[in-house]
């Protein structure tokens, strides 16, 4: 029987610098049935630097945004960890966090972090990958934006120096992404070239992209979370709302039991339905020794006689007994 996806509700920036507001977006994953709520460990002053960047991609959902000023909105503050970190455990979900530097790292063991996140644009970042992997914990990487090379030289860094536990996510790194940017088919190639578990980290809309990728073997779903779109926040135009989320987590777990295995048999549930197969019989009552013919059998539903492909064989024999119209063929 295959295993459900592992479905994470990434918070990102999306509680608006209100502590009430994060925990709420806990509560309210864990009510759709979430299995983990991410955080994202930084402040802006150990992400970038003031004043060195701004966001000129016309298409961004952040144009003409100062690099600093974003994060400084979007981070969640350090002191919230442990508030969010024991409410997600009080409601039965595991909370873990992408550190983006060292400090961060250091920050979150002292809470028991129990999985690191590297998120996509950290995968050249070569130092914090090793110092996370010396740690031993599992670790989930995201691959949005990478070439194969840097991918690759993140794998053997993390696992030279400790990793034993690594799960890659297929990712685009546009926000939101599109369907036909996201490339699903990569995900079984990804396992097999790594010969580690797969996820997926999906910006795009909706759950339709999600639930494909059940079908090539995820093993882990990522979708950024919030209470309302229409409240907005910096990451809340490709995030899920409450009821979405909870579509995603009841789907995933349905598409993945329905991958089952190879089988051509018939299933023991499918048994008694075989009665609705057809059979040849009498359609009009037929005397011992008179001949078959198209207007005196025929065939129908249910198979309680003889099976089709005797039809035309029927055709050149007679009756050797009485048939009453509706009496399946036996002979």
């Amino acid at each position: 029987m295959n295993k459900k996806p592992f479905i994470v509700a990434e918070m990102s920036g999306n509680h608006n610098q209100s502590l009430e507001r994060a925990l709420a977006i806990v509560d309210a994953a864990a009510d759709a049935g979430a299995h983990a709520i991410k955080l994202q460990t930084y402040t802006a002053d150990t992400i970038t630097m003031k004043g060195v960047y701004t966001i000129t991609d016309k298409k961004s959902l952040w144009k003409s945004r100062d690099l600093y000023d974003l994060y400084q909105e979007a981070h969640t503050p350090w002191e919230w960890h442990n508030a969010i970190f024991e409410r997600a455990k009080n409601r039965g979900m595991i909370c873990f966090s992408t550190p983006f530097d060292e400090t961060a790292v250091d920050f979150l063991e002292k809470l028991g972090n129990p999985i690191y996140k590297i998120a996509s644009f950290e995968v050249n970042h070569i130092p914090l990958l090793k110092y996370i992997a010396k740690i031993g914990k599992p670790v989930i990487m995201s691959t949005g934006a990478s070439t194969l090379s840097e991918i690759d030289e993140a794998v053997k860094t993390l696992r030279a120096n400790g990793c034993n536990d690594l799960t890659l996510l297929k990712c685009t790194s546009t926000y939101p992404a599109t369907p036909e940017d996201t490339n699903l088919v990569t995900i079984p190639h990804m396992a097999k070239l790594f010969n580690c578990k797969v996820g997926l980290s999906d910006h795009t809309l909706g759950v339709g992209v999600s639930l494909a990728a059940v079908a090539l073997g995820v093993s882990v779903i990522e979708k950024h979370f919030c209470l309302s779109r229409a409240e907005g926040g910096v990451d809340s135009a490709f995030s899920l709302e409450p009821e979405e989320l909870k579509l995603l987590v009841e789907e995933s777990a349905r598409a993945s039991l329905a991958l089952g295995k190879i089988n051509y048999d018939v299933l023991p549930a499918e048994r008694n339905s075989r009665i609705f197969k057809r059979s040849i019989y009498a359609s009009k009552d037929i005397k011992k020794g008179e001949k078959f013919t198209k207007k005196n059998i025929k065939v129908i539903r249910p198979s309680f006689g003889l099976e089709p492909k005797y039809f035309e064989g029927q055709l050149k024999k007679s009756a050797n007994k009485n048939y009453k119209a509706g009496e399946p063929l036996t002979e």
